[in-house]
């Protein structure tokens, strides 16, 4: 019994030692398997690492190689743009300066002619001075009848006050307010009152009408009808009564009747009054224009055009602006084929070889 005890305490003391054993042995393989991922961890990050600083360094390579192409052929087309632009802008300006030549050639010689002008310029002045003498002399004879109708209007005054004080006018037996006795002559007034009539008033004329007084030709007052006798029943204070039935009152009646005439704006106006005084005022302002004459500007001239010394010859026309415009002389030229034009035509140029040649003829 003892015996089994024993050996039952030692089979537990060798199962536990080897327990103790494999637990050991289990945790020196995990700290070897840790270390071990460690060292692979690090071994596969720096391979990673390097691989991609290769691949950034590549890139960078490319993208450099790139942009520089690209930049050099964008330089280029700048480049090229710009020598077409101002080939361009030399050709405008060249072109300007033909037209502003051109241009002032033919209103040199077809618009604005100097001779001409100067002719213009003088018979202006000569035509200036006459109409100056001339307004002068209508001015002298405006104030002339200003002053005679002033005269004849003042004259017009004195004998209507003549007329008017004509009884003022001495007789043979008592002398008059402008005959004085203590003065040795009349004054002018006493002439003047013996040499008109006295003034006399016209009577109104009687209307047939027993209703108008007569103060119908004063203006369009309404007639009043005469006052009728009072009643002898009725005081003569009392109102007159209104008869029975659809009757107005007379005076209402007798307004009516003699109503002024009160015509519309079509009937007052006259169907041709618009013609009518556009022809007064065409009348008008001949009456009062200086010179009948109508202005005509220096450009509608009805003279042929004299030619310059330049353009003529004792041979005849040169042909100067028709065929060419400068001297050619074709054996100095360096080679024979004509001048190529950079720039396409200009269609300006074809309309003004329209108005040219119409200028011309």
């Amino acid at each position: 019994m003892a015996a089994m005890v024993r050996l039952l305490e030692q089979t537990d003391g060798i199962v536990e030692d080897s327990y103790q054993r494999k637990n050991v042995a289990e945790q020196e393989r995990l700290n070897e398997f840790a270390a071990s991922v460690k060292i692979q961890a690090w071994f596969r990050g720096s391979r990673i690492r390097c691989y991609m600083k290769h691949l950034n360094r590549s890139a960078t390579v490319i993208q450099k190689r790139w942009r520089g192409f690209m930049g050099r052929q964008f330089f280029r087309l700048y480049v090229k743009n710009c020598v077409l632009v101002m080939k361009l802008n030399f050709y405008n300006l060249q072109a300007t300066k033909v037209q502003k030549v051109w241009r002032g050639y033919y209103v040199r010689k077809y618009v604005f002619n100097y001779y001409s002008r100067k002719r213009y310029l003088e018979a202006l002045v000569v035509k200036n001075e006459i109409i100056r003498n001339e307004l002068e002399e209508y001015a002298e004879q405006q104030e002339q009848n200003r002053r005679r109708q002033k005269e004849a209007k003042e004259k017009s005054t004195q004998e209507r006050l003549a007329r008017k004080y004509h009884y003022l006018i001495s007789t043979h037996v008592i002398p008059g307010v402008f005959n004085s006795p203590f003065q040795p002559f009349p004054s002018e007034m006493e002439y003047a009152l013996a040499s008109v009539k006295p003034l006399v008033h016209k009577r109104r004329a009687v209307s047939e009408n027993p209703y108008d007084p007569g103060w119908s030709s004063y203006g369009h007052e309404l007639p009043k009808a005469p006052q009728l006798p009072p009643l002898v029943n009725k005081p003569q204070y009392s109102m007159p009564e209104r008869k029975q039935g659809p009757f107005r009152m007379p005076d209402e009646v007798q307004r009516q009747r003699y109503k002024s005439f009160q015509p519309s704006l079509r009937v007052a106006t006259s169907f041709t009054a618009l013609e009518e005084a556009r022809e007064r005022m065409k009348a008008e302002e001949w009456v009062t224009r200086i010179n009948d004459d109508i202005f005509v500007p220096f450009t509608k001239r009805d003279s042929q055009y004299e030619p310059l010394l330049h353009t003529t010859s004792s041979y005849g026309h040169l042909p100067y602006g028709t065929r060419y415009f400068r001297e050619e002389f074709l054996d100095r030229h360096v080679t024979r084929m004509p001048f190529k034009t950079v720039v396409p035509p200009i269609p300006v140029f074809e309309k003004l070889n329209d108005t040219y040649s119409q200028g011309q003829v």
